[in-house]
């Protein structure tokens, strides 16, 4: 089974030697429910079943995603939720990005699990639609709490006292807008702008990008836009200027120990700066992989958007699946580089925590997580 699917795998994507090919070795809709035929792209009919296999390591894959992030996220929440001392208008933007993560694993893992079992979707057109929502919304919800971090870090480091400060309320209302938002994009589907379908091997549903008409591409070029695209942009546009900000600062102390021939200016204040960028550091990291995580997946849905030879249920499904591992960065970024997450950590669950977590020092450089309270005091 798994030569006849790689050298399927080669062959055009149509024209009658490919098509005659998948249909003596079956299809990968030889399983499907027929509550579920109408929803599936023909373009899928052109390749063989996957192999059992690769469907039982991708389920073993999910598995162990979800369990770590499930259990990672949700002791971020904890953490974060009920430590009076994080519980900063900065933390809750990053509460609601440990949520979402955690919401995503929880409502999509599960479900392809079972799928990958049974080789194909058997939860019915309402469960696509659910997961598909679900996937949609806590993607949008965590990319653009990661931006209102960056933006934040922005207005700490770059702004500085000049800057507005965040207070509960503003924090409030970011995470709100975040909400929003992302609920506006998700339910547009099943109003009619779009549709979800199946996908790849038919184990998972997603944002029709098969169907060659404007509707669907019209949803899915403006989705990118606003889910992927504008936050990118303005996460990139926060970091050039904090960065520029930091290297500006950095220089210019050194320059001035030169010139008093001592080996540091560091005061408190100073030492705040280092611990803002640090900070931003991390932010940055999470980030990072937020995006190492979706493009490949972005990538296959421009793959079906403009009919480019080359995507295939494997290919599909393990970008999908790997797109899911964004949630399991978070709260391991979190424990390796947050001294105070760390230190309380350590007091409620010691067996989490490797490593030193003695305070920083007031002459050193600290990770802070409580940066904005100590920003707001200082204006």
């Amino acid at each position: 089974m798994e030569d006849r699917f790689l050298q399927a795998s080669t062959l055009p994507i149509s024209g009658p030697r490919f098509e005659a090919q998948a249909s003596s070795n079956g299809s990968v809709l030889d399983h499907v429910t027929p509550d579920m035929a109408h929803l599936v792209n023909p373009y899928w009919s052109r390749f063989p079943p996957m192999d059992s296999t690769m469907s039982q390591i991708l389920g073993l894959f999910t598995l162990a995603i979800m369990v770590v992030s499930c259990c990672g996220n949700g002791v971020v929440v904890y953490i974060f939720g009920g430590t009076k001392s994080l519980r900063t208008p900065a933390n809750l933007l990053v509460l609601n990005l440990a949520f979402s993560d955690f919401c995503m694993m929880a409502s999509q893992s599960p479900v392809m699990i079972i799928n990958f079992y049974y080789e194909t979707w058997v939860l019915g057109p309402l469960w696509c639609d659910i997961y598909a929502v679900c996937g949609s919304m806590f993607g949008c919800v965590s990319i653009w709490s990661m931006c209102m971090i960056a933006f934040d870090r922005y207005n700490v480091i770059v702004k500085g006292i000049n800057g507005t400060p965040m207070t509960i309320k503003l924090a409030v209302i970011k995470i709100l807008f975040i909400w929003l938002m992302a609920t506006f994009w998700t339910i547009m589907p099943l109003v009619g702008w779009s549709s979800y379908v199946p996908e790849g091997n038919l184990t998972a549903c997603s944002i029709d990008y098969m169907t060659r008409q404007w509707n669907p591409r019209s949803y899915l070029i403006v989705y990118s836009l606003f889910v992927y695209y504008t936050p990118l942009f303005l996460i990139c546009y926060s970091y050039w200027f904090i960065i520029a900000a930091v290297a500006a600062h950095e220089k210019a102390m050194r320059e001035q120990a030169k010139k008093m021939n001592v080996k540091s200016l560091r005061s408190s204040e100073d030492t705040d700066k280092s611990a803002e960028g640090k900070l931003a550091k991390v932010a940055l990291t999470t980030i990072s992989l937020w995006f190492m995580a979706w493009t490949p997946y972005l990538v296959i849905c421009y793959f079906g958007l403009f009919k480019i030879d080359g995507l295939t249920p494997l290919t599909t499904i393990w970008g999908a699946t790997f797109a899911k591992t964004s949630a399991v960065y978070n709260p391991i970024v979190y424990g390796i580089s947050h001294p105070k997450y760390r230190i309380v950590l350590k007091e409620k669950c010691p067996i989490c925590v490797c490593g030193s977590t003695d305070e920083p020092k007031a002459d050193a450089p600290a990770a802070d997580t409580d940066t904005t309270s100590e920003a707001e005091s200082k204006a």
